[in-house]
């Protein structure tokens, strides 16, 4: 170390942020180069500042000592070296993401240790079984992919896709989705709905394709609440009848009160919050513009057809 800066195990524990203890037994492992004084004292090299200095980043990033040991040696090339700094770093930015969520939605909620712990649970699924539970909810839903081109669009457009690396709020929403996929009452009513939209479609003439019921509402129902059309007004009920003609054409049946209700109960049902909140969350969680749910133009005609 002759012309070297020394530096005594104290003055080196200090420049380091750590104890004397922990310089110590990083010496006695080999890690951190010493050599001894006549006198028989400890003294450190620029080297060694060096090698600490990576040592106890390592350590903090939770690289296990013998792995330390190795790169302080050169025994990886520098290159792997960054990368495992690079990937302790994302493992940790993930895991602060995760609890970030988890606590956030306990926060929000109120909740109570148990569904913490789901949550907790949740968000730590991998990738094969979040994949499971989704395909469960959605065959449960809309029956298996392979029944029909109907099941097999649904599976790809309703399936959430959390990437490898998700924001906090990508995160938070993939909990929400799963824990609402997983509620049986919603199960039903995804299933209902598919199941009326499958039984209208196998009662359809053949001929061009018609607008769904949603579609043609909300068409109808857009410009005419924009311009502040009173749902009890003539001219709502003249919309509703037009939109009713066309939705009784569509289920080839005559336009009675039965009809009516059927229609209301169908629209009721995919104005369902739960059924916008998935979407809504699938579309954080995929990264996807928010969905444009005619909440209120459906609200509107629901009033609208129900006026005397």
């Amino acid at each position: 170390m002759d012309g070297e800066a020394s530096y005594s195990i104290g003055e080196l524990a200090r420049s380091a942020g750590i104890t004397v203890k922990a310089v110590r037994f990083y010496t006695e492992r080999g890690i951190v180069p010493a050599r001894r004084t006549a006198s028989g004292h400890r003294r450190y090299g620029s080297d060694a500042v060096a090698r600490l200095g990576l040592v106890r980043t390592l350590r903090e990033l939770g690289i296990d000592l013998a792995t330390v040991q190795k790169i302080v040696d050169r025994e990886v090339p520098a290159a792997e070296v960054a990368a495992a700094h690079a990937e302790a770093v994302a493992v940790q930015m993930r895991m602060l993401r995760l609890r970030h969520a988890v606590l956030t939605i306990a926060a929000r909620r109120g909740s109570d240790p148990e569904e913490m712990e789901l949550m907790h649970r949740l968000a730590r699924l991998s990738a094969a079984e979040r994949g499971d539970l989704v395909g469960d909810f959605l065959t449960s839903s809309f029956g298996a992919p392979e029944t029909g081109p109907m099941p097999r669009v649904l599976h790809r457009s309703l399936a959430p896709e959390l990437p490898e690396d998700p924001t906090s709020e990508q995160l938070a929403a993939w909990v929400e989705l799963a824990e609402l996929s997983r509620d049986p009452d919603f199960r039903t009513l995804m299933r209902d709905l598919f199941n009326d939209h499958t039984a209208e479609a196998a009662r359809r003439p053949k001929g061009p394709p018609r607008k769904h019921a949603v579609a043609r509402v909300t068409e109808t129902a857009r410009p005419l609440l924009a311009a502040g059309v009173a749902p009890d007004s003539p001219e709502a009920a003249e919309a509703v009848t037009a939109v009713v003609a066309a939705y009784a054409e569509f289920q080839d049946r005559p336009d009675t009160p039965a009809l009516r209700a059927r229609l209301a109960a169908y629209l009721t049902g995919a104005n369902d919050p739960r059924r916008e909140r998935y979407l809504t969350l699938l579309s954080t969680v995929n990264g996807w513009a928010p969905p444009d749910h005619p909440r209120d133009e459906i609200g509107w005609f629901l009033t609208a057809l129900a006026a005397p």
